[in-house]
């Protein structure tokens, strides 16, 4: 059966985005807002098991700063503080300082060449996504997918299946024919819970067991590539 779609997330499977632009831009906005955070590298990471940056924001206050957390006003505080946040982002991307992964570059642009149709379902908000493929591929990058599904569209984040749903949806296509490429345990259970075959590329603080129910686990330094995607997709179609 042949491949007819990619469904990318964007964050950490794109771009090493959660690393390079996420944290320090959330890092930038709790010095704005007077708040003594500061997320490191390893521990953003076990952040990462919420499905979005507020959902993140919520379990750190509540866990490591509960006055913070029992303020009467919290929800719109941290409504401010993301908004700072995105701003910041956004500026990140506008630098040129959050470039796409080595591999993800010619795979795309391998996949439009040879009609395998492109699709995103992300827990990131719609100007991050076009942000980050205008920045890295070009002013009209964005127009090369058939479907970006964002927190825009799809109000319940990973590792709900909505925004997986919501791409095959909008591109008129059963799971089968697809393949998500994902890097985190809960955009796995996402993809895997709208019937869609899953590659997960790994980060580099995952380990190998966490990952259930991915067909294929490649690590940091393995390239992802059209042709590795079709055989791997031609062989689990068969299996």
């Amino acid at each position: 059966m042949a491949l007819r779609a990619i469904i990318f997330c964007v964050d950490g499977t794109l771009a090493n985005t959660e690393r390079d632009g996420h944290r320090p831009a959330f890092n930038a906005a709790f010095a704005e807002m007077g708040l003594p955070w500061h997320w490191g590298e390893s521990f953003y990471g076990t952040l990462l098991v919420k499905g979005s940056g507020l959902e993140r924001v919520r379990f750190y206050a509540e866990h490591f700063d509960p006055a913070t957390f029992a303020r009467p006003d919290f929800e719109e505080f941290i409504q401010r503080l993301y908004e700072l946040k995105t701003r910041n982002y956004q500026r990140l991307l506008a630098a040129g300082a959050i470039p796409l992964r080595a591999d993800i570059g010619s795979l795309i642009c391998d996949a439009r060449t040879e009609g395998v149709r492109l699709a995103i379902a992300s827990n990131s908000r719609l100007d991050n996504i076009v942000g980050l493929l205008r920045a890295n591929l070009g002013p009209n990058a964005d127009s090369w997918f058939d479907a970006i599904v964002s927190s825009d569209v799809v109000k319940v984040p990973k590792p709900a299946p909505d925004a997986y749903k919501k791409a095959l949806e909008l591109l008129n296509l059963p799971p089968r024919d697809c393949l998500a490429v994902e890097n985190t345990t809960a955009g796995l259970e996402a993809s895997v819970a709208a019937g869609i075959p899953t590659v997960v590329t790994m980060r580099s603080y995952a380990k190998e067991d966490e990952y259930y129910g991915a067909r294929l686990v490649l690590h940091e330094t393995e390239q992802l590539s059209l042709e590795k995607l079709r055989l791997w997709h031609a062989t689990a179609s068969t299996s």
